[in-house]
């Protein structure tokens, strides 16, 4: 089971370095037997971010292909962003990374991330561009 980091998805959108990668990871999670998730947090995020590019017709495909795909989204409630700083006085990792740690370690999932912020926790961190491990 992986929750997929807002890292990966923004490369496609903004059309950055390795959005072909993370296009073909997105290719191979619909084949996938896997369990895949994004966090509420993570839609968010690039709701704000595209709306504030003006990538509105972007963001609008973004949240239709969520819709359609097999990735599950994960919600957080106001405990457990109250438990994600906790999570960051102890990991030393700031807002956006700590709470896809604690919904890792919630949830007992491993996640896909160009953040090498997470290689020092105790969650595995894998890049798109290693997918073989994943299918």
């Amino acid at each position: 089971m992986y929750l997929i980091d807002t890292n990966i998805f923004l490369e496609i959108l903004l059309e950055q370095d390795k959005a072909d990668q993370c296009e073909n990871l997105l290719k191979d999670i619909k084949k996938s037997k896997h369990n895949f998730y994004v966090s509420s947090f993570t839609i968010h995020s690039i709701e704000v971010i595209m709306a504030r590019n003006k990538k509105i017709k972007q963001l609008s495909d973004f949240l239709s292909f969520l819709i359609k795909s097999n990735i599950q989204r994960i919600d957080t409630n106001t405990k457990d962003e109250l438990n994600v700083l906790n999570v960051m006085g102890k990991s030393n990792l700031d807002f956006d990374d700590a709470i896809q740690l604690y919904l890792c370690q919630k949830n007992n999932l491993k996640i896909i991330s160009y953040d090498q912020h997470f290689d020092q926790t105790q969650i595995s961190r894998i890049e798109p561009d290693s997918s073989n491990q994943i299918i």
